[in-house]
């Protein structure tokens, strides 16, 4: 599927060893694992993303899981720099495109976390998060999903300068003042997820 849309699929893997071998052996411009893996089918895929992000933080990941699993989620968004990673549920990904989509988002460093795993991950979270109005909280919500300012506009029928008005109030809110060192944007999607 990934060949036909034009990408190179430099290797493919049936555990968590085979898996850092091949990230050593290939340097992959993304490396996309499920969070369950042989031997033992619990969690060794994402184990294995963790420290292929801690080796090397700029590392982009896509871990696929059946389940909404909260603590995957948070521990995945914690490990490396927090860019270019992202965590869907398999069964929500039945588009090709939006999957491929969501594929080129993380390899170029963009944080990509499907809407449900959000929504739990928001529902444990409660401060500072209860100083955002519910359309902030929707805008936000959107960011995570890696949608742009163009595709959030779309999504909720408001121009793109309400969603910049709505941003940045979720910004100042967050207390995430301007940095040139860090991605404001990914800085508050991890801080919303996190919880």
């Amino acid at each position: 599927m990934l060949r036909r849309f034009g990408h190179e699929v430099v290797a493919a893997v049936g555990d968590a060893g085979e898996l850092k071998a091949a990230v050593i052996e290939h340097r992959p411009q993304i490396v996309v694992t499920d969070v369950r893996m042989p031997p033992t089918f619990s969690d060794e895929g994402l184990q294995a993303a963790v420290e292929l992000r801690a080796a090397d933080p700029q590392l982009p990941v896509l871990v696929l899981s059946q389940y909404v699993a909260p603590a995957y989620a948070a521990e995945l968004l914690d490990s490396g720099k927090s860019a270019g990673v992202g965590y869907l549920l398999k069964d929500r990904i039945g588009d090709v495109t939006d999957f491929v989509d969501a594929l080129v988002a993380v390899a170029e460093g963009q944080t990509v976390v499907d809407q449900e795993v959000v929504r739990q991950l928001i529902g444990r979270r409660r401060d500072p998060l209860t100083l955002l109005t519910s359309r902030e909280k929707e805008v936000l919500a959107l960011m995570a999903e890696g949608r742009s300012n163009t595709a959030i506009a779309r999504r909720m029928v408001v121009s793109e300068a309400a969603v910049a008005k709505h941003i940045g109030s979720v910004l100042t809110k967050l207390d995430l003042p301007p940095d040139a060192d860090d991605h404001r944007r990914v800085r508050a999607v991890l801080a919303y997820l996190r919880g």
